[in-house]
């Protein structure tokens, strides 16, 4: 019998594989989200390193009253990701939901990023 975790690393692996096919050498836009917090990166993997990140854990959101358990902080970390991005140089991305349904705090944080400039 598979454990919760062997299906969320099958679901995860089964989305990277399909990114690696269709993202014609972009970067990836990663998502992690906890229980009380989510993570943004934009990954070149191609060259192995992260070209720019965010997340509810920075001061500047902490100070500004957002937790990261709810939508309203991963919009604003999605605002932050894509200003970092067009920063670094980075217009065109892939976005790598990880084993999470597009949903949620995901889908609002992949909206906001969509707002502050990115394409994907």
């Amino acid at each position: 019998m598979a454990t919760q975790q062997g299906l969320q690393e099958r679901r995860r692996q089964r989305l990277r594989y399909q990114l690696r096919r269709k993202s014609g050498g972009r970067p990836r836009l990663s998502v992690f989200r906890s229980g009380k917090n989510i993570y943004a990166q934009v990954i070149d993997d191609a060259a192995g390193r992260t070209l720019a990140s965010a997340s509810t854990m920075e001061k500047t959101l902490r100070e500004s009253g957002k937790t990261g358990a709810n939508i309203e902080a991963a919009q604003a970390v999605g605002k932050l990701i894509a200003e970092r991005a067009l920063a670094a140089g980075v217009g065109k991305v892939v976005f790598d939901r990880g084993a999470y349904l597009y949903h949620g705090r995901v889908k609002a944080l992949a909206e906001a990023a969509r707002e502050g400039g990115l394409s994907f």
